[in-house]
């Protein structure tokens, strides 16, 4: 539970010492190159200065990782014994989390109370899952001829290099590095520009948990750079990327020019949920609209930002979610009161604000918000957003914004609110408001999406996988299926 007072947070933020150099091969390697530095949206000031790397950079962390698969112990250890390792890790994470949480709010503007409740619960809880799940996998001896004996082995996949974003530098990449390294690869992680800190304390801890040398790489820098070195490197066997759709498709690009290593992508969204007539509480699906855009200020690629209504409840729910929209407390992420921070950067926010002007030059109706806040503290604030009297064909109904801006279209009938859901180049998630248990198997049914969820939003846990369709990507992050992504199906016949 998150006990200390906003000064209290403010106190150990001023005392934080943050380290921005690359973790590789189980020690920090400043490398004496290029940095950049790693700015706070909370206030604009400067976190530490960050390794900027590259070329070399991501070859001297692969060549740690491989030297770590080919000939280290991880790979060969008992599943048990790797388990336990993560295990270790968990527990690590979950002592230092008041840090880490500090680290997370601070670089990409994330509440403290999400960082620590929800951002770290998640990291902990992951490699929880994956350590207890290690020696559970089970390779399989299908019934053949009475001669023979087929033996089908689930073998760790080799090098597996990791990209994740900022909005939940912790939970993703923990979806990412916990199952590869409960099937027994190696890793290396870049994490976002915007938020390289937080993963560099787990390359750490994953270190001090006593992984061996060359397991868990990080190595920070930017896309273009470190990001396409890891893509094309040839020593890489798995790419996971969470991230645009954009740069999902330089990533196929990179196996395509590279050694054909399998790509793994979970991508954007555009995410549609679908409030009917005879939604079981009509309050509570406008509140959990409302938190499902203005939670992690909207920077979510699941978040709901295209709310499907029926034209007969239409306004009562539009009405419900503006007024929760004027409740939110938008302030400083350190204050636990805070229930929506900064976006990320103030590149982001021009994104966004540029989002918003599109929608009301093409005729939108700007219900709420709309303009920055917050400006004298030198943070990228921005004031939950609604537009109703949005039609299909408009941006604010076509791109993903990736932040606090809710769209709201109307429907007449089933089969619009179907086509309506659909008519997007993305699949990541979907929700639905009914009472009706035929309509809600039906719709979930047609519905183009990873995940649907029914009365409810971004519910869930990590015994169910998590991934999209469409363009919103491939594979899927989270359960057992998980792993799949990281080993490889050999077949053994033997002949009796």
């Amino acid at each position: 539970m998150l006990e200390l007072t906003h000064d209290e947070w403010l106190s150990r933020a001023k005392e934080l010492d943050l380290s921005g150099f690359h973790h590789i091969d189980g020690a920090d390697e400043p490398g004496g190159g290029p940095t950049y530095a790693a700015v706070s949206p909370r206030d604009g000031h400067v976190l530490a200065q960050v390794a900027d790397g590259g070329v070399a950079e991501v070859d001297a962390a692969v060549a740690a990782a491989r030297r770590a698969f080919d000939a280290g112990p991880w790979p060969r250890l008992a599943p048990a014994d790797r388990g336990r390792a993560l295990l270790r890790l968990a527990d690590l994470l979950e002592e230092r989390r008041d840090r880490l949480a500090l680290t997370v709010s601070l670089e990409m503007g994330k509440p403290i109370t999400d960082a620590y409740d929800i951002e770290l619960r998640a990291a902990v809880n992951t490699f929880r899952f994956y350590g207890q799940l290690a020696d559970k996998l089970t390779d399989e001896s299908p019934h053949t001829a009475p001669d023979a004996l087929a033996l089908v082995t689930r073998e760790p996949a080799g090098v597996v290099g990791a990209v994740v974003p900022w909005n939940f530098p912790l939970t993703i990449a923990s979806w990412k590095v916990a199952p590869a390294l409960a099937a027994g690869c190696t890793v290396v992680l870049k994490p976002s520009e915007n938020s390289p800190l937080s993963a560099l304390q787990l390359g750490r801890l994953a270190t001090e948990a006593g992984l061996p040398p060359g397991v868990l790489n990080v190595v920070t820098g930017d896309g273009p750079t470190a990001g396409r070195a890891i893509g094309l490197h040839p020593d890489v066997d798995v790419l996971a990327f969470t991230g645009s759709t954009a740069v999902g498709r330089h990533f196929l690009h990179y196996a395509a020019d590279s050694n054909l290593k399998r790509v793994w992508l979970e991508l954007g969204g555009k995410s549609p949920n679908i409030i009917l007539p005879d939604a079981p509480d009509l309050e509570k699906a406008a509140a959990t609209a409302a938190w499902g855009i203005f939670f992690n200020q909207g920077e979510m690629c699941t978040a709901p930002s295209r709310l499907l209504v029926h034209t007969s409840v239409a306004e009562r729910v539009t009405e419900a979610i503006v007024r929760r929209a004027g409740e939110l407390r938008v302030g400083d992420p350190l204050d636990p009161a805070t229930e929506m921070g900064a976006l990320v950067g103030e590149a982001h926010l021009g994104r966004v604000l540029d989002h918003i002007d599109t929608g009301t030059s093409e005729g939108a109706r700007l219900r709420t918000g709309g303009t920055r806040t917050l400006t004298d503290t030198g943070g990228s604030f921005l004031l939950p957003t609604v537009f109703d009297e949005v039609h299909p064909g408009m941006r604010l109904a076509r791109e993903e914004i990736f932040g606090p801006v809710l769209s709201v279209l109307t429907f007449d009938d089933l089969d619009e609110a179907v086509a309506l859901a659909n008519a997007t180049e993305y699949g990541l998630a979907a929700g639905l408001w009914t009472s009706d248990l035929s309509t809600a198997h039906q719709v979930s049914r047609a519905l183009k999406a990873g995940t649907v969820w029914v009365n409810c939003y971004e519910e869930g846990d990590l015994t169910v996988p998590f991934g999209g369709m469409k363009q919103s990507g491939n594979g899927r992050d989270k359960s057992a299926h998980a792993v799949e992504k990281y080993t490889e199906l050999k077949t053994t016949w033997i002949q009796l």
